[in-house]
């Protein structure tokens, strides 16, 4: 497992943000203040609240955040407040699967039931193409498998009219992978790029299967704890965030703000239950992309987008700009809450951005705050 304890802290540098943290404003030490794309989204009362932090190839850290995080008492984001990240775990999840090949635990192209429970390896095995699909094609969603979040009941209780009622209900990723596999696939496994959730979920077993410890536990022993990400964590079926945070928006939530802050994230488990912070994911991305957590060949596999045709690496997408750089990174989206990393292939310039709700960012803002971060 690659060492992390060399790696410059990330927090370090945030600690200077003395000099340029303001409200509604982005800043850097010795920088000009500029009005931020996101502020236009609370303007017009897209989202309660936004922020964005972001540092330059030159180490230039600016922050901004806009709105408030609770509804009740006006209170501002805050630098290091938790929330759901949602997908951005994808990319965790990857990290230590690549980590357990570079250590000859799995090969990427082993069939995915060799490294299962035996009943899940027997479920999947009995499904249409299910003995077919590999760790690879888990890894760059080309598998084929259903996604249970498109199953119409979860979508209705976790997402729709029967949130209120089944926000705290725990599933567990067996009972998610049998929901799954009763929907015929998508496509035979590798013929076509199709985002599952399902992919990870299973993931997420074969890591246990592996190492005899939880993808959370393993998380947190090569990613977590070598980064000293104190604000990531991974819940379980907690419902409450940790301390400092603020409020989750939704318009499936309950009562007329939609308040969907406490929920049981076991219904997104290896595929999006982590929480984490803006500074720590700028952090993890940064150590990513620069090397720190993956050998070179693990780290240009992860990269490697030519079995999605370009849409698609190992728990990473790329985003092309307009100047013709591209960027790499993933987003989140889970109740009440939306986030983003992006970053440049060597882990040098990145912005993490959310807002709390989980309206998505629409594309125009979305392309205007990447130009302006990156391109201009």
């Amino acid at each position: 497992m690659p060492t992390c304890a060399a790696f410059p802290r990330l927090t370090a540098t945030i600690a200077a943000l003395s000099c340029a943290v303001a409200a509604s404003v982005t800043s850097g030490c010795g920088g000009v203040a500029t009005r931020s794309p996101l502020q236009d989204l609370v303007s017009q009362r897209t989202v309660p609240g936004a922020a964005e932090l972001s540092q330059d190839a030159h180490g230039v850290v600016r922050f901004a955040a806009t709105g408030v995080s609770d509804l009740r008492t006006g209170r501002g984001i805050g630098l290091t407040d938790r929330f759901r990240a949602g997908s951005v775990t994808k990319t965790v999840i990857a990290t230590v699967a690549l980590q357990l090949a570079a250590e000859h635990r799995l090969n990427v192209d082993d069939p995915v039931t060799e490294h299962l429970p035996p009943g899940t390896a027997a479920t999947l095995a009995r499904a249409r193409y299910g003995r077919s699909v590999t760790v690879r094609q888990l890894l760059t969603h080309t598998s084929g498998l259903f996604s249970y979040t498109d199953d119409g009941a979860f979508r209705r209780d976790f997402f729709g009219r029967g949130f209120a009622a089944h926000r705290f209900v725990s599933h567990s990723p067996e009972a998610l992978v049998r929901t799954a596999l009763a929907h015929p696939p998508y496509a035979p496994p590798g013929a076509r790029y199709r985002y599952s959730n399902t992919d990870y979920l299973l993931l997420g077993m074969v890591i246990r299967q592996v190492t005899g410890r939880s993808y959370a536990v393993e998380a947190l022993r090569r990613v977590i704890a070598p980064l000293h990400l104190s604000g990531t964590s991974f819940p379980g079926t907690r419902t409450t965030l940790p301390s400092p945070h603020g409020r989750a928006y939704s318009a499936s939530g309950p009562g007329p703000a939609g308040d969907v802050t406490e929920l049981n994230p076991s219904a997104a488990g290896a595929a999006g239950e982590m929480v984490s912070t803006l500074p720590d994911l700028n952090r993890f991305f940064q150590a990513l992309l620069s090397g720190a957590l993956l050998p070179p060949s693990q780290l240009r596999a992860m990269l490697d987008t030519r079995a999605t045709g370009g849409r698609y690496g190992m728990g990473v997408f790329p985003v092309r700009l307009p100047c013709r750089r591209t960027v790499w990174g993933h987003n989140g989206e889970i109740n009440g809450s939306y986030v983003q990393t992006l970053a440049t292939a060597d882990g040098r310039h990145l912005v993490s951005y959310r807002v709390n709700s989980d309206s998505r960012l629409p594309p125009r803002t979305e392309a205007r705050l990447l130009r302006e971060e990156f391109c201009d």
